[in-house]
């Protein structure tokens, strides 16, 4: 058996961890630089805020509905996440977390033991322990978990927690659940189905084999047996990215050389940085930067630089001074910048590396500095130390004027609590 654990309206849920205030009150995130709805609770919901609707669109519905905004605060909600996980974890033999809001359990060796029981269990203690109410979905496939899991959280009646085990049960979430509504079907699919007269999760069962891959392929005949009852979908082992980009869109648009290299100074160490986390080096930096493209009555302009570095790297500084070069070939006075990005491309194993017979550069003492530093950031917070080119005014930095405090993460923002 399988378990789907899905933290209910996670980044609203984080909010009101630390501001129970809030409960039952609608609640809306907005996307970097204050930008899109990009998370909702059941109450914004309700008052028919769609996902992705400009904040600037719903002033009035906002305003007249006294729903609470918030600018994303992924330091607070990575945080509460991995409390989250490391409660589940504490609790389940093997797990495999599939986003900062969900997991999936593997249950086997529970076949003795009252999955009801434990499923509730599990639910209360992460409330318990975080503050985050969660819904729990098992079934005997991870799809199946996942109809489930959504059962689990749309009917109260359940207490978080429903358990597909017969054909009875499977028969009849199927028959309730639209055919969009199935993991692995996407939006183009969905409409193709439907113009097959395939309304529902039901209606795609009975279907042929045959059929099914003729129109969807391979991943659709997977989805096929998951929904029958067959178990096809394995366990996805985290594996390293091959490439990696750290963008940002300023929070003002910008229009001289310094602050945009000091956001891809940071931008660079950035990239550097999840290179070394993930003991991989890379040997082609791609630097960008844009205008908005939106507004058309200004000037508009984009270009990027491609470098190729002598010998394959993870360094900080050689990163930011690659980067920086880059920038300075493609930078033109006379346009409004609203967004700048680094890539980094060919990534590769740590070692063993590739060396170059005319490379110069100390590389055992910066590889023994940049571990020094990761250490030091490790234990005092990020970025307490960092390349001077990183600069310390950031007037590149999102706009995020509805931001909350990092209650868990910094101590300046820790709660105060007084009692008389």
């Amino acid at each position: 058996m399988y378990g789907l654990i899905d933290c209910n309206n996670f980044y609203a849920s984080c909010e009101r961890v630390f501001q129970p205030s809030l409960n039952g009150k609608a609640i809306v995130v907005l996307s970097n630089n204050d930008g899109c709805v990009i998370a909702r609770s059941a109450e914004a919901k309700a008052l028919g805020i769609p996902m992705g609707e400009p904040a600037f669109k719903l002033k009035e519905l906002i305003e007249s509905n006294q729903v609470a905004v918030f600018s994303s605060n992924y330091v607070l909600y990575g945080d509460m996440s991995q409390r989250v996980m490391t409660t589940i974890g504490a609790l389940v033999p093997e797990m495999e977390i599939y986003s900062i809001d969900e997991a999936f359990l593997f249950l086997n060796g529970f076949e003795n033991i009252d999955l009801n029981e434990m499923g509730g269990k599990l639910v209360r203690t992460v409330k318990k322990n975080t503050g985050i109410p969660v819904s729990l979905g098992i079934a005997p496939t991870k799809t199946l978990a996942k109809v489930a899991n959504n059962f689990a959280k749309k009917y109260m009646a359940y207490k978080g927690v429903c358990i597909i085990d017969n054909d009875e049960k499977r028969e009849k979430a199927l028959k309730l659940t639209k055919i969009g509504d199935v993991w692995g079907i996407g939006r183009q699919y969905t409409k193709k189905l439907e113009y097959s007269s395939v309304n529902t999760a039901w209606d795609f069962t009975q279907r042929s084999k045959g059929w099914v891959r003729q129109q969807m392929g391979v991943i659709g005949e997977r989805t096929w047996l998951e929904l029958r009852g067959t178990p096809c979908i394995e366990t996805e082992s985290p594996k390293s990215k091959k490439t990696i980009c750290t963008s940002r869109s300023f929070g003002e648009k910008l229009t001289t050389l310094e602050p945009i290299s000091e956001a891809i100074a940071n931008f660079a160490a950035g990239c550097a940085e999840k290179l070394r986390a993930q003991k991989s080096t890379a040997a082609v930096i791609i630097v960008f930067i844009h205008t908005n493209p939106f507004a058309t009555n200004q000037p508009q302009y984009y270009n990027q630089a491609v470098m190729q570095l002598s010998v394959s790297s993870n360094d900080s500084t050689e990163f930011i001074d690659y980067a920086l070069r880059g920038l300075q070939s493609i930078f033109k006075e006379g346009y409004q910048y609203k967004k700048a990005g680094v890539i980094v491309s060919e990534i590769s194993p740590e070692r063993p590396l590739q060396a170059d017979l005319f490379d110069t550069r100390d590389r055992i003492k910066y590889n023994k500095v940049m571990g020094v530093m990761d250490k030091l950031n490790a234990s005092y917070g990020r970025q307490k130390v960092k390349i001077a080119a990183q600069g310390f005014d950031r007037k590149w930095k999102l706009k995020n004027e509805k931001l909350s405090p990092c209650y868990t993460t910094n101590l300046k923002d820790i709660l105060v609590v007084k009692a008389e």
